[in-house]
């Protein structure tokens, strides 16, 4: 197959980028790293979330509106498409308040988010801790517990088989994969642009680098400074449980089949993807000033892995005047915005050109010059 497009990286972000691709008749090849890369979706909490998103930059919350609107007939297409369930759910999503301090200032953070977007109805509402029993009668909650915002658009989905379905929707659509697929070069020649993997290279007129913490030294190939850097995050897993928490919540949620995921740690770690006690102890802790009677439930895993930030933590989403047709997508929301990935910004990268809309999200946001 000779590529319209190569999309440079197989995880969420690459992956939704080329489904979409493919799905609007490009042919598509995705290069996808080795087992050793360092992977996002390794600890990845699943959440399709949008309260809170975006302070200080209305255009991510935007973004992130736009994706979980799309979400529901993103899910109902790559089904059909693949007979993946992914295991979504959108009944809402909750952030835990311990103590009356924390309640009040949750409330007035999404108040001020709420005022930066004029004209927008609020999506959220905050629930006292009787409002949340309510709510959720199974829980017991600690007495520390003042209540919680509720995001009523917010939801939650497998994402390890998310990424399954994005990559067999691919090679449904007529794309392939190259697995163990690490790119050693990019040049400009005179059919478009040269990637060399391996011992092998193939040529395409577009070309989008997606490729996570693995993107900034590419990245560099293709005329683009792209400022990222690793941030460790940590997540435990209980034993299975018979249900009681049927809504997701930012570090608390309970999958489909019984288990109960504990996170996340958001630690400047460098590249080192290693566990620590320190950090179970930490997770265990907060856990059970939530929800007192887990101290009795067995942990039966601890891993990490390692997310995507920029210096802000929002998205870029570049391409480059050097070497035109190829593209930088980079994000550690990559679950949240896949449905806009397989959408929007991938009609855009078929067209050949990123839209205004996307500006916000250029790298050179970051060239504030210093003072003297």
């Amino acid at each position: 197959m000779q590529p319209d497009v190569v999309v440079i990286g197989g995880g969420t972000v690459g992956a939704a980028i080329a489904y979409g691709l493919a799905a609007r008749r490009q042919r598509v090849l995705l290069l996808d790293g080795d087992d050793g890369d360092f992977r996002a979706a390794r600890a990845n909490f699943g959440l399709v979330w949008l309260q809170g998103k975006g302070m200080n930059m209305p255009a991510y919350q935007q973004l992130t509106r736009s994706s979980v609107a799309l979400w529901p007939d993103f899910v109902a297409e790559l089904t059909e498409t693949t007979g993946i369930g992914l295991t979504y759910e959108q009944n809402g999503g909750l952030a835990f308040c311990l103590g009356e301090d924390e309640f009040e200032k949750r409330k007035l953070q999404l108040q001020r988010l709420h005022n930066q977007l004029a004209g927008e109805d609020a999506d959220w509402e905050m629930l006292d801790r009787a409002a949340l029993s309510k709510l959720l009668p199974k829980v017991q909650w600690g007495p520390e517990v003042a209540g919680a915002s509720f995001g009523r658009l917010d939801g939650h989905v497998n994402p390890l088989k998310l990424l399954g379905a994005l990559h067999a929707g691919l090679v449904r659509r007529g794309g392939a994969i190259r697995s163990g697929a690490t790119v050693r070069e990019i040049r400009r020649d005179g059919e478009g642009l040269r990637v060399s993997f391996g011992n092998e290279q193939v040529t395409a007129p577009k070309l989008v680098i997606a490729a996570g913490l693995g993107s900034q030294a590419l990245a560099r190939q293709v005329g683009l400074d792209v400022p990222v850097r690793p941030q460790r995050g940590q997540i435990l897993v209980t034993e299975r449980l018979a249900p009681f928490l049927p809504l997701p919540a930012s570090g608390l949620r309970q999958t489909g089949e019984g288990t109960v995921m504990i996170g996340a740690t958001q630690e400047e770690a460098g590249y080192d993807v290693s566990t620590t006690g320190e950090a179970a102890a930490k997770l265990s802790r907060k856990t059970i000033r939530l929800v007192p009677a887990l101290a009795d439930v067995a942990l039966v895993r601890q891993w990490a892995g390692l997310r995507i930030m920029t210096p802000d933590s929002y998205p870029i989403y570049a391409q480059s005047p050097s070497h035109p047709g190829a593209f930088v997508a980079l994000c550690h929301s990559g679950v949240t915005l896949a449905a806009v990935h397989a959408a929007g910004l991938a009609e855009a990268i078929a067209a050949g050109s990123l839209p205004a809309s996307l500006d916000p999200f250029h790298q050179r946001r970051f060239d504030v010059p210093k003072a003297a």
